[in-house]
């Protein structure tokens, strides 16, 4: 094995030899005469890298040497010009046992005495590390014997009893392990930026963690561009890019997450050769071993001829838009904060500034494999919590899309006058689920029949009410409309990062397209957990789901987070609202504790409908009663699908489609009216998101945001109210 490393100042390279009889043999590059020669293992040296150890002086260099029996070395390396290496052993460590035990990548974390390292099972492992200067002593005196005596006579070779030498220090095992994290295939590097630890593997993607004591946390989990299989080493910019190194088939590729694409794809033969980048300002290069020859690609910087009018924010259509809240920074206009999905696999995390009308990515969320389709939040998660640098706004955020996955996120974002935007945003992965994990984890799963991989999560509602004190653990549940038919409910066990399906229900017996959850409080105490569902055939019906959910905290508990799904039972109330498919709705309570339930459809029409709970004495679902007091339907009411609606007060209703058409009605005795309609420039309409502000003369202002093929915020004026005479009954 050979391993290289330039010390500090790039004006010597240290080169170690590792051989299959344990020998190790240290040079510099210049004076390859000069050589140190150790044998370390009665096996083979089966890992070799050196570390990156900021605490070192500029001669000095970590590297660290992997043996038989998953026994790691920790020796430090010295040269000095014309003589032969010094060496000090300063730890041992113990792999976890596994087929292929050894190490692939290490670094040592600044200002923390640890050392992180990756294995060839795909495992991070966290060792302690000492640099105190008492024990680095210690260290000193155990192995100077041996050194030394090599150091004089660079042929010589050590004497067995110089393996006794490391028996003085313990073998030390790790204090996190992240088993598997990037798979069987192996870590390929491990780097330390700013406070975080990211790693690599060629399972195609990277990592973000941090440490938490003494434990490692995965933060995010990035793919950075469909096909790169093999991700080797991350480099960081002055300028504050992160290019990715990998190989694509048997291309090398250079990927910028600043524009989202490829810098450069050179054909090389793929990844299993010896390779080598350098990038500067004002040059590049990359080198490889093909066929016995050394190839070289060079490239001088030149100036760049594209100018980029306005950066995209995805690579295709956005297909949902949620609303996180506004962040207030001092000598900054309030800053609207936004999370979108796309068709391109990933969820992005933007600030946009009413004063610049500038969107800038705060954060991107890149693990799902297809469409992220819909977005749901639930807050806040924690404001304040001390590991995310103070208080600000806060939340849990699910999204879910394409081949049946889910995700859930915590965010915080808080002011940074520093940041180009403004506002920093921290994005730690809480949990995720696929529909397909309990098949692959089947014995006898080839003689069954195996779930639809092509189902679709068409939207999300978060279950309010349900992190209160009537429910034993803080569970918040999550309701699903999907593809193949079924409205399913996921519980969220926040403590154990577990997200489990409770309960589901087939009664649609075609593609469900929206849900929506709501509560219902009476003065008593009584609370009630309904839900809204919609479907292709214009149907939509309204269940209560306080019977499962209290039924699944309670199966939760005995099997430890692991359950059967329970049946959803049947809806309370269907009614046929239109002629097609469902693609916006949305519930409001009214001041009377009624709940206006308004949607739009494929055929362009707005229906609106008004209900009463009444509720039994019974605790059953059963005992809920609901009643349709009074509806209104508004055919062609847009000349497209109907694809976003809200209700803003009980008597003003707004509705955008795909023609391009957003309008503004008031619900009435006499029907819907149209107060007024704006064009807007999104092609392709997905989805609408609404919220009122209260300015500092007491106006009061609707704000909207709609999305598709890009995106638009939109402010208006409210009107004023209708007078309760004349309001709906």
């Amino acid at each position: 094995m050979l391993a290289a490393a330039p010390l500090l100042g790039g004006a010597e390279t240290l080169c170690a030899l590792g051989g299959g009889d344990g020998r190790l043999l240290l040079f510099a590059l210049d004076h390859p005469g000069a050589a140190t020669e150790l044998r370390l293992f009665e096996g083979a040296v089966r890992g070799l890298s050196w570390a990156p150890h900021p605490g070192l002086p500029p001669s000095t260099a970590a590297l660290l040497v992997s043996g038989p029996d998953g026994e790691m070395l920790w020796l430090d390396v010295t040269h000095h010009p014309g003589q032969a290496p010094r060496v000090r052993l300063m730890g041992r460590y113990l792999l976890p046992p596994c087929k292929q035990r050894w190490h692939t990548c290490a670094a040592f974390l600044p200002q923390e005495g640890l050392l992180v390292c990756g294995d060839r099972r795909g495992s991070l492992l966290l060792f302690p590390c000492s640099s105190s200067p008492g024990q680095a002593a210690e260290s000193t005196s155990i192995t100077n014997g041996g050194t030394d005596s090599v150091g004089e006579d660079s042929g010589s070779e050590l004497e067995p009893s110089g393996l006794l030498h490391k028996e003085a220090l313990p073998l030390e095992a790790p204090v996190s392990v992240l088993f598997g994290l990037h798979g069987k295939t192996g870590v390929t590097s491990v780097a330390c930026h700013k406070g975080y630890i990211y790693s690599t593997g060629r399972d195609g993607v990277y990592r973000q963690l941090r440490l938490r004591g003494q434990q490692l946390e995965v933060l995010q989990k990035h793919r950075p561009c469909k096909g790169l299989q093999w991700i080797e080493e991350l480099c960081f910019t002055p300028s504050g890019d992160l290019l990715v190194l990998g190989f694509h088939a048997d291309n090398f590729v250079v990927w910028s997450s600043r524009t989202g694409g490829n810098l450069h794809c050179v054909p090389c033969g793929g990844g299993h050769r010896s390779w080598s980048y350098w990038s500067s300002p004002s040059a590049e290069a990359f080198a490889f071993i093909k066929s016995g020859d050394v190839m070289l690609y060079h490239r001088e910087a030149e100036p760049c001829e594209q100018q980029v009018l306005l950066a995209s924010l995805h690579g295709r259509e956005i297909a949902c838009v949620q609303r996180l809240g506004a962040v207030e920074v001092p000598g900054h206009t309030t800053l609207n904060v936004f999370v979108t999905g796309s068709e391109d696999t990933t969820a992005c995390v933007l600030a946009l500034d009413e004063r610049s009308r500038a969107a800038v990515p705060l954060a991107r969320l890149s693990d799902h494999i297809s469409s992220v389709r819909a977005l749901a939040l639930a807050g806040p998660a924690g404001p304040g919590d001390d590991s995310f640098g103070g208080k600000g706004l806060s939340a849990l955020l699910f999204s879910a899309g394409g081949r049946a996955q889910i995700g859930c996120y915590q965010l915080l974002c808080t002011g940074d006058p520093a940041s180009e935007s403004a506002v920093a945003c921290q994005v730690v992965h809480v949990a995720s689920h696929r529909l397909d994990e309990h098949w692959e984890r089947k014995k006898n799963r080839h003689k069954l029949v195996k779930m639809d991989p092509e189902t679709r999560y068409m939207s999300l509602s978060v279950v309010p009410g349900t992190s209160t004190e009537q429910l034993p653990t803080p569970w918040k549940f999550l309701a699903a409309a999907c593809s193949d038919g079924s409205v399913r409910l996921f519980g969220l066990l926040e403590a154990a990062r577990k997200l489990v399906l409770v309960a589901e229900s087939f009664y649609h017996q075609r593609c469900v397209l929206k849900v929506e959850a709501f509560l219902h409080a009476r003065a008593g105490g009584e609370r009630r957990h309904l839900l809204c569902s919609a479907a292709t055939d214009g149907s939509v019906a309204f269940w209560d789901i306080t019977s499962p959910i209290t039924d699944a905290v309670d199966a939760l508990h005995r099997v430890e987070g692991e359950m059967q799904p329970l049946a959803l039972g049947a809806p309370l109330l269907t009614v046929m609202a239109h002629s097609c498919g469902v693609n916006s709705l949305h519930v409001r309570e009214t001041p009377e504790g009624q709940y206006l339930v308004a949607s739009g459809s494929d055929d362009g029409s707005i229906h609106v409908c008004l209900l009463e709970v009444a509720l039994g004495k019974g605790e059953t679902a059963a005992g809920t009663c609901l009643r349709v007091l009074e509806r209104v339907a508004r055919p062609c009411a847009h000349a497209a699908h109907v694809t976003g609606i809200r209700v803003l007060r009980p008597d003003l209703l707004l509705s955008a489609s795909v023609d391009q058409r957003l309008t503004l009605w008031r619900w009435g005795p006499g029907g819907l009216e149209a107060l007024s309609t704006t064009f807007f420039h999104v092609p392709d309409l997905a989805e609408v998101d609404c919220w009122e502000v209260r300015e500092a003369g007491g106006e009061l202002h609707y704000y909207c945001v709609l999305c598709g093929q890009g995106l638009e915020m939109l402010r208006g004026t409210a009107p004023p109210e209708t007078p309760p005479q004349q309001g709906p009954h």
